[in-house]
């Protein structure tokens, strides 16, 4: 079983000038351990059923940037980009750069969006639901394209690009790994099975986890996609894995039973590269044993 951690609270005890110490001393420290992905949330404000809008919350991808120069293995992105947020042409060309500057360790996180108060505040357009998944299917094939040979136009009821030229190309092979974040059953999900290369859940327990599989299964069966050519991941709990040991490393032995491949953490405040180390030390090599 494979893991990686997600840093999404600066609401660090010694304010912004913090943030970058503890940035760097997280994602080292996820790489030191072994850690598979390591990641920010691309919000304008901070969750408000996390903490409060006006809660401190860095810019995605400057920030990925940052840690692409203080990081060697551990590949980056985020959990998720909303559509909203980029023209689909400059997300694509921000991934790029990404990869490249990172030596080939960026992923593409993309979802649907959802949060509505960060739009209206900033004036960033918030469509109905319907129309934010047209726009995300329409932005999943507009950066394969970017990502592929093919520097023809795109034509589609939202976006239309007149070149889709991207150079330099991105060295990860054929492309960034693109990732899908949420569950949703009837539009979620079906464009993880015909797009994404992994699916990030995010579920309850066990038994709801269990049940999206399936979905996204049938999804891939009528679509024509190997189902287990995605990557499944799902965020843990959002308990503390070292409280109870025993007790995460069950829950991950119940993921791996089902194809789960990857679980994701949150990297805990105050310290959170001591929380990553502990974790390494206490954890990762019994979680190397699951799946």
């Amino acid at each position: 079983m494979r893991f990686g951690f997600h840093f999404l609270d600066f609401n660090l005890p010694d304010g912004p000038a913090s943030y970058a110490p503890a940035l760097r001393s997280a994602a080292a420290a996820a790489d030191e351990v072994g850690a598979s992905w390591f990641t920010v949330m691309d919000h304008y404000f901070q969750m408000e059923f996390f903490r409060t809008a006006h809660d401190p919350m860095l810019e995605a991808y400057t920030t990925l940037g940052f840690l692409a120069a203080v990081t060697e293995r551990v590949r980056l992105g985020t959990v998720v980009t909303g559509v909203t947020y980029r023209h689909p042409g400059l997300l694509a060309k921000i991934g790029t750069t990404l990869d490249v500057l990172s030596g080939g360790r960026a992923f593409m996180g993309i979802g649907a969006a959802w949060y509505e108060r960060e739009h209206k505040a900033l004036g960033v357009p918030y469509p109905p639901v319907a129309e934010r998944f047209e726009r995300l299917e329409e932005a999943l094939r507009i950066i394969r394209q970017m990502w592929s040979e093919d520097e023809g136009p795109f034509e589609g009821k939202h976006y239309q690009l007149a070149e889709t030229i991207n150079v330099p190309h991105t060295l990860s092979r054929p492309h960034p790994p693109i990732v899908i974040g949420g569950s949703g059953e009837k539009k979620t999900l079906r464009l993880v099975a015909q797009y994404a290369d992994a699916t990030n859940l995010i579920v309850t327990d066990t038994d709801q986890a269990a049940h999206k599989l399936e979905v996204l299964r049938r999804h891939c069966e009528e679509v024509g996609r190997d189902y287990d050519s995605i990557e499944k991941t799902v965020m843990a709990p959002p308990s503390n894995p070292l409280e109870d040991v025993d007790g995460f490393l069950q829950l991950a032995e119940t993921y791996a039973g089902m194809g789960i491949e990857h679980i994701h953490l949150r990297a805990l405040t105050p310290d959170p590269g001591a929380h990553i180390a502990a974790f390494g030390e206490k954890v990762a090599p019994r979680l190397a044993e699951i799946g």
